[in-house]
């Protein structure tokens, strides 16, 4: 199906301060088109409360600063100390960099198998096709787990982290209640696949997909309209020229 993703315009913003904490959570807010009442509900304060520090009223409190890592899914020490980058917490998918594309020439008959499927591509359920289809081989390598599945992604709505190209290792998640907000995910809607993070909603009914690459606009999907989800554990990038 093709990808309904507009890229956004192109415009000149001056660079924002980021030299205080109260600066960095402007930041957030900013980069993700949030209000303060939206923001305050996305971690679970009450919207004076929130004004109040942000106006320099009210301090600055450990607790405040674990709300937004923990609910806005930031790194601590950038949001506390401004170390690293905004979403500098380490992924759960380890990147791990082959030198070929992955095709049966250069795969084994044990380990990891490999699926010529294009995640994104189609909307028919992951675990039928598994099923219906035998895998063009697999490999091993270190980090990767017999009980994944490796499958192609296509597209550079992830790059750089996912290169177009480039393959994840994934696994089911049967309790789809339980999301490691922030964390990589192969999302199964309706009429559609697509890899993306996954961000907590100030809404519980709904979560945030948000992309690598900031050329593609975040989409509020309700909760009940994900019909599957599998964790990237592993991205296999065999070029970084993405």
């Amino acid at each position: 199906m093709t990808n309904e993703y507009l890229p956004r315009p192109i415009v000149d913003l001056p660079e924002p301060k980021t030299d205080t904490v109260i600066d960095r959570i402007h930041y957030i807010m900013r980069i993700n088109n949030m209000s303060q009442a939206r923001f305050a509900r996305l971690i679970g304060i009450d919207p004076s409360n929130l004004s109040k520090v942000l106006t320099g009223k009210s301090p600055v409190s450990e607790s405040l600063i674990n709300r937004i890592v923990i609910d806005a899914g930031v790194s601590k020490s950038w949001l506390r100390d401004g170390l690293d980058s905004p979403y500098a917490k380490p992924l759960m998918a380890e990147e791990i960099l082959i030198d070929n594309p992955l095709v049966p020439s250069v795969m084994t008959d044990d380990g990891t198998p490999v699926y010529d499927i294009d995640v994104t591509a189609g909307c028919h359920n992951l675990e039928a096709i598994f099923s219906e289809q035998r895998p063009i081989g697999a490999v091993s390598l270190p980090g990767l787990k017999h009980k994944q599945i490796i499958v192609p992604v296509r597209g550079d709505s992830m790059s750089p982290t996912i290169c177009d190209g480039g393959y994840v290792a994934i696994r089911p998640i049967n309790d789809m209640r339980n999301i490691f907000w922030g964390q990589i995910y192969v999302v199964g809607l309706e009429e559609y696949r697509m890899v993306k993070f996954v961000r907590k909603h100030p809404d519980n009914s709904m979560v945030i997909l948000h992309s690598a690459n900031p050329a593609y606009d975040d989409m509020e999907v309700l909760r009940s309209d994900i019909k599957s989800l599998y964790l990237v554990e592993n991205i296999l990038n065999y070029s970084r020229r993405c």
